[in-house]
């Protein structure tokens, strides 16, 4: 992953957290396909934030 891609990357984290504060109602599935088509993401991204948040939210039920 190169520099650029991190970068968005970092941004649709930060949008989809921003969104979801704002709407929690909505489900992360959600949110990443609004980001999908927003950020034009690649089938690789998309995979990579769908894995971030999968182990985000089974990190937080450990806890």
């Amino acid at each position: 992953m190169n520099i650029s891609a991190e970068g968005k990357l970092q941004k649709v984290i930060k949008w989809i957290s921003q969104e979801k504060d704002e709407s929690p109602d909505q489900s992360y599935q959600q949110l990443i396909n609004k980001a999908v088509l927003r950020f034009d993401l690649s089938p690789l991204d998309t995979d990579f934030i769908t894995e971030f948040y999968r182990a985000s939210r089974s990190e937080n039920r450990q806890r």
